[in-house]
Formats: C-alpha cells, sequence, structure tokens
C-alpha cells in the first residue's frame, strides 16, 4: 500500500513542476520503507524457519552514526527556500497566510536532520476555557553539537473546522519551532513585505 503511496507520489511529482528536492523526499521515503519491508520479511522468516544469522551486521540496517552531518550544514540545509509547490494558502479573519503544512516539513527534516526529534512540552487551557495552547520543543542533533528550539501555538478551543484544536494548536507549534531553526522562515518574512 504504502509503496504505491510513493508510486504515485512520484508520477504526480515528475508530472508538476515540484522540486528535485520534494523528489528526493519521495524517493528517500520509498527507499526507507522498502529497507524496513526487507527487514520485517526476514524477521518473518527467521521466526518460521528459526534461523540464526551468522553475523549481527547481516541483519542491521546501516548504525545511527554516520547518518547526520555536522549541525552548522543541517541549519544550512534547514534555512534554503522552500520552493512555492509545497506552499499552501488559507484565510483566517480576513488574512491571508501562507505556511507549509506539518507533514512536509516533518519530511524536510528527516531528510536534512533524520536524528531530530520533536515533543510537546505541555498543554494549557486559557482561564476561561476558550483557548487552549500547546509547547512544543524540536531538537536537532549534529555530528558536533546538538539544538533544540520550542515555540507555542495557541487556537480557539471552538475553532474545529479542521479538526481537533489541540491537533491544530500542536501543528502551529511544531511549525514555528522549525522556523526558529531557519525552516520556512522566509514565509515570516516575505509576509512582511
Amino acid at each position: 500500500m504504502a509503496s504505491s503511496l510513493v508510486k504515485s507520489l512520484l508520477k504526480t511529482s515528475s508530472s508538476s513542476s515540484l522540486s528535485s528536492s520534494l523528489r528526493s523526499v519521495i524517493s528517500i521515503s520509498s527507499r526507507s520503507y522498502a529497507r524496513v519491508s526487507a527487514k520485517e520479511k526476514y524477521q518473518k522468516e527467521s521466526e518460521k524457519e528459526e534461523i540464526v544469522p551468522v553475523f549481527e551486521s547481516d541483519v542491521c540496517d546501516a548504525p545511527a552514526s554516520g547518518i547526520s552531518k555536522p549541525l552548522s550544514e543541517i541549519l544550512k540545509e534547514l534555512s534554503k527556500r522552500i520552493p512555492d509547490a509545497l506552499i499552501k494558502t488559507r484565510s483566517e479573519k480576513g488574512f491571508t497566510m501562507r505556511y507549509i503544512p506539518w507533514h512536509i516539513v516533518n519530511r524536510i527534516l528527516n531528510v536534512h536532520a533524520p536524528e531530530w526529534s520533536g515533543e510537546v512540552r505541555d498543554i494549557k487551557y486559557s482561564a476561561d476555557g476558550k483557548y487552549v495552547s500547546v509547547i512544543y520543543r524540536v531538537t536537532l542533533y549534529g555530528t558536533d553539537a546538538k539544538i533544540y528550539r520550542e515555540s507555542t501555538g495557541t487556537v480557539s478551543v471552538d475553532d474545529k473546522i479542521s479538526g481537533d484544536p489541540v491537533q491544530k494548536a500542536e501543528s502551529m507549534a511544531f511549525r514555528r519551532a522549525c522556523a526558529r531553526l531557519g525552516l520556512g522562515l522566509h514565509l515570516y518574512h516575505d509576509d512582511l513585505s
């Protein structure tokens, strides 16, 4: 099922004007899925036949060390301008906003900072119960250092147009924390001009 999704994304990306960055994200996702599938298949066969591998490295993927890059390279990649084809627009309270969907931000992080992590640090409701705020932290791990940024997202509890308010606030906080690391930061500057 996932491989057909990847094939359809590749087909879509080759027919449209999407950048080579997105094509590489999709193809890397495809290879990762194939690697996981092969490993799961081997594990299932091993369970049935009780095969013991001669070397552990025959079964395991490449070690996690070496995946990452120096933090300066990661931040340089994340600071690049996002192609317009990946940017969405929505209107809210008379304002038009451009944003990058959370799943695209997630994929970009997976490609350029594969050892990143994210976590919800807190969920708070306003005293009157009308708003919910989520505090989110994104941590990047380079070969030489790690860095994290936190941000908040606040939405009205009554705002159920695009799903659960807590999920919407989390998505907003996630994107903002990534912007503090440079990812999509240009969108905030574009809005000022």
